[in-house]
């Protein structure tokens, strides 16, 4: 069975994200557990923890089936060792939260080398940060996202994600996200069957769906190997509905939260249900 929702607002409290998801007809759902843009926040109160708990409880949505996502701030990868243990130190505290909110994983970008390291080197620092931060803390997988590859960031080829969890000591505690935007955007074609066969083929070799613990479904503004990260409305981008299809009759994406972060929220409710109007072979297409 498929579980999609979007992104959500937890603007006022985290307790506000499963609200919110409610109201869109989402079975999951993604959020920020506290302000993305700032390095800092205040801890989680015992008011809003309870609130957190009655409201998900309200929404029947399983912690498996809900992304948080971190900070944009955060770098895994910094070239500089100060600015990552501050990076580390952040994360550490997003991994906690989650610890607290009963959530089984954490969506994060891997990092970037700004141009001052190798891949590698870059790799290397983004392993070793999620090792300290696992030996730190129980029962939340950290969840790699893939990237566009646009600047110096990595995670963009299948590679990337392989390199990290290779070097990652508890295999349990690491999984992936694919955003479909990203996938595109780097070069990854799922716009025809055979494309779409031979991509999933070949992250399945390198990669493995075993950790695949989410999906961000977006379709994308820029043409395919872009390399440059601009989300779209689902069939409003280059790679258009045929795909989405495909994922929701695929079952290797079953139990897992597959969230939009498409650029209209309006319309996410009609893209909720259009995608599940795939799954049960009746194609109601937004227009």
């Amino acid at each position: 069975m498929k579980y999609i929702g979007a992104h959500v607002s937890a603007s006022g409290g985290v307790f506000n994200a499963p609200i919110n998801a409610t109201q869109i007809g989402a079975k999951a759902f993604a959020l920020f557990t506290k302000n993305q843009r700032q390095w800092t926040a205040k801890a989680l109160d015992n008011k809003t923890i309870d609130l957190w708990f009655k409201e998900l409880e309200k929404s029947k949505i399983e912690p498996k089936h809900i992304l948080p996502h971190d900070s944009y701030l955060i770098n895994l990868g910094h070239p500089d060792s100060d600015a990552r243990e501050k990076s580390i130190e952040s994360f550490l505290d997003e991994v906690q939260r989650c610890e607290i909110l009963a959530l089984d994983r954490l969506n994060f970008h891997p990092g970037s080398h700004l141009r001052k390291i190798s891949e590698e080197e870059c790799l290397d620092n983004i392993a070793e940060s999620m090792n300290r931060v696992i030996d730190k803390t129980s029962g939340v997988k950290l969840v790699i996202e893939n990237t566009a590859g646009q600047g110096s960031n990595l995670g963009y080829k299948f590679e990337h994600l392989a390199y990290i969890i290779d070097k990652i000591e508890d295999k349990a505690r690491v999984g992936v996200c694919i955003d479909t935007c990203h996938m595109f955007t780097a070069g990854y074609d799922i716009r025809t069957r055979e494309a779409y066969d031979k991509t999933w083929n070949e992250f399945e070799k390198i990669v493995g769906f075993k950790y695949l613990s989410g999906m961000h479904i977006n379709d994308s503004k820029p043409e395919l190997g872009s390399r440059v990260d601009r989300h779209d409305s689902l069939g409003c981008g280059k790679i258009g509905w045929d795909a989405f299809e495909f994922i929701m009759n695929d079952k290797r994406m079953d139990d897992i939260p597959l969230v939009l972060e498409t650029i209209d929220e309006s319309i996410w409710a009609e893209e909720i249900k259009t995608l599940y109007s795939f799954t049960e072979k009746n194609k109601v297409l937004i227009t």
